[in-house]
């Protein structure tokens, strides 16, 4: 690492934990944009289902009974 480097890893750990999270936050967009428009379809799309369960619309199954179903379908 070069000496800039290191000087910034030392600032970043002498900040404090709110300034650090917000740091984090801001690296990790920039590493992979949000992408807030396929975001709020998909906060949608789990409202609508939500809606769908608890309207009766949709019946769901027991998640025990569908780990049972694939592992008779794939490990028998």
């Amino acid at each position: 690492m070069t000496t800039k480097t290191n000087e910034l890893i030392l600032m970043v750990e002498s900040l404090p934990v709110d300034i650090k999270t917000t740091l984090l936050e801001k690296i990790l967009d920039s590493l992979h944009p949000s992408q807030k428009e396929i975001d709020a379809l998909w906060a949608r799309e789990a409202e609508r289902r939500v809606d769908e369960i608890k309207t009766g619309k949709v019946k769901t199954i027991p998640g025990n009974k569908v780990f049972k179903e694939i592992q008779e379908k794939f490990y028998i």
